[in-house]
Formats: C-alpha cells, sequence, structure tokens
C-alpha cells in the first residue's frame, strides 16, 4: 500500500476537458485542439428578438451574419484559426498557446492558463463605412484590430468551470466610431455540464468605463452545447451581432431588457488529419 502511495504521488494527473470545446460561445475556452485535428467552424446570428412576429422575432431578418473558421492543431499545446465574418467582411486569425495546465499529484497546478493573440482585417469599401464612424475624408483608413488576451480558468468539480479572461483590444477606425482605440475589458465564463454530451454556458464581457465607446452594451451570452460524436452543436442567444473579438465585445449595442438578443448557433465539425489522438475525451467527441 505504501509503494502504491508513493508510485501515486510521483505522478501528474491532468485535468482534461475544463470546457467541452475551444471556444464558451463567442469567447475561446482554455481547451486545445489535439494536434493533427481541423476543426471546421460555421456560426450563425439571426436577428434579434425585438423585430417581431413579422420577422418570426429574428428568424426571418435580414440581414444576419455567418463566420466561417478552420482551426488546426499544430501540436497539443499550440493551435492557429482563420476565418471570415459576413458582417464587416472581416477576415481574422489566431493563435492559442496553452501556459499552464490544471493539475494534481508531483505537479499540483490549480489553474489552466492559455494566451491568445488576434488580428482581424475589415475589407469593408469606403462607401460601406459608416457615416457615424465620422472618418475623415483625408484621414487613413486603418483597416486592423488586434486583441490580446489571456484565459484563466479552473475546473471545481466534475461538471463545473469557471474562467476570467482579461482582455486588451486595439480597434480599427473604419468599424465603429471609437473615441478611444485601446480598449480594456474583463471576460467571465461558466460551463455546467449535465450530461456526457450536453453543457449549458454562460459568457459576459465588461468592458473598463474610460475605454468603452459611447452607445455599446457590455455582451452577455448563453448557450446550450450538445456534443454529438465528432460535431459540437450550440444553441445560443446574445445581445451581440458581431463575431470577432473586437465587435462582440466592444462594439455591442443591443440591450436584453428592450428584447434585443439575438438567437444563433455555433457548429464544429473536427476531422483528424494524423494519428489518432489518445485523449479519450477528445475520442468520443
Amino acid at each position: 500500500n505504501q509503494l502504491l502511495k508513493e508510485s501515486a504521488t510521483n505522478k501528474t494527473f491532468y485535468t482534461q476537458s475544463n470546457f467541452q470545446y475551444t471556444h464558451v460561445i463567442d469567447g475561446q475556452s482554455v481547451e486545445n485542439l489535439p494536434k493533427n485535428v481541423l476543426d471546421v467552424r460555421i456560426l450563425h446570428r439571426f436577428g434579434p428578438l425585438s423585430s417581431g412576429i413579422y420577422n418570426f422575432f429574428g428568424l426571418d431578418y435580414s440581414p444576419f451574419n455567418v463566420k466561417v473558421g478552420f482551426d488546426y492543431g499544430i501540436t497539443n499545446n499550440i493551435m492557429v484559426g482563420i476565418a471570415h465574418s459576413g458582417y464587416q467582411k472581416t477576415y481574422d486569425g489566431f493563435f492559442k498557446v496553452k501556459l499552464l495546465k490544471q493539475s494534481t499529484g508531483a505537479v499540483n497546478m490549480p489553474i489552466s492558463v492559455s494566451f491568445v493573440p488576434t488580428v482581424a482585417i475589415s475589407t469593408l469599401k469606403r462607401e460601406q463605412i459608416d457615416p457615424s464612424v465620422k472618418l475623415d475624408s483625408n484621414a487613413k483608413m486603418d483597416r486592423a484590430s488586434y486583441a490580446l488576451q489571456l484565459l484563466i480558468a479552473r475546473k471545481f468539480s466534475e461538471g463545473f468551470a469557471f474562467q476570467i479572461t482579461p482582455t486588451f483590444i486595439h480597434a480599427d477606425n473604419i468599424s465603429y466610431y471609437h473615441p478611444d482605440r485601446d480598449i480594456f475589458a474583463i471576460g467571465v465564463s461558466a460551463s455546467q455540464r449535465l450530461s456526457k454530451r450536453l453543457d449549458v454556458n454562460a459568457e459576459y464581457f465588461y468592458q473598463m468605463p474610460g475605454t468603452k465607446a459611447p452607445g455599446t452594451r457590455n455582451v452577455l451570452s448563453f448557450g446550450i452545447g450538445i456534443g454529438t460524436g465528432g460535431h459540437v452543436f450550440e444553441l445560443l442567444f446574445s445581445n451581440s451581432f458581431g463575431l470577432t473579438e473586437k465587435s462582440f465585445i466592444t462594439e455591442t449595442t443591443g440591450q436584453w431588457s428592450k428584447g434585443d438578443a439575438l438567437f444563433g448557433f455555433n457548429i464544429s465539425r473536427v476531422f483528424q488529419l494524423g494519428e489518432k489522438h489518445r485523449n479519450a475525451d477528445w475520442k468520443n467527441k
């Protein structure tokens, strides 16, 4: 018994699946794709519930927003992704590096930590830019925005995980009027597993008052994630129409109190492109 106890003490046991997926709802989670796994993602946002029964509470509403992305696991701790969003005609790319893993045993680490830098480029034509942006005719158009995020998460039980996401964003000057283009925000996310394949998720980003643009609201989203063997399907409600970090964190104008919540869904399909990963948790998805 003593030998078995000493053997267990010398091993490190890493926590598996703080969250069911690499994103909570719109924002990133600390989860990474395994090595050689490709994830094809389709995100869709309909119109606001406040559009009424004539527009079938947003389902029969134009415009809507669709984002198509491709994420890939370079190693088990590094992944990259590229995507295109119809809203603001935006292309974005990111990479995610896992810095710490929650563990017990020989190495007792209470949290998991990842770092995610993102760059997004709006391809709107000058005549498509909203006049409220107040871009001077002689001003140079800065189409690029950047986001730097530190993801700090802990799995408190087999079913519950919580994450804090300090965020810095430098916004472009053509998609929205930002008096201060450097924005700081704090995100909080939580996930409660109801069964092996069913999760309830919540996500909120708070913009610091000194950098928040006039008329914007903090984004609040709720979702139900369903894992179906290779697919993750999430049904959600959010007050954000945008799907890039810059747009949904700093440019959300919808208010839950006025029925501006949007219905949407996220679909993920993973493909194993190399040797099958040994992690049983991913094997079952």
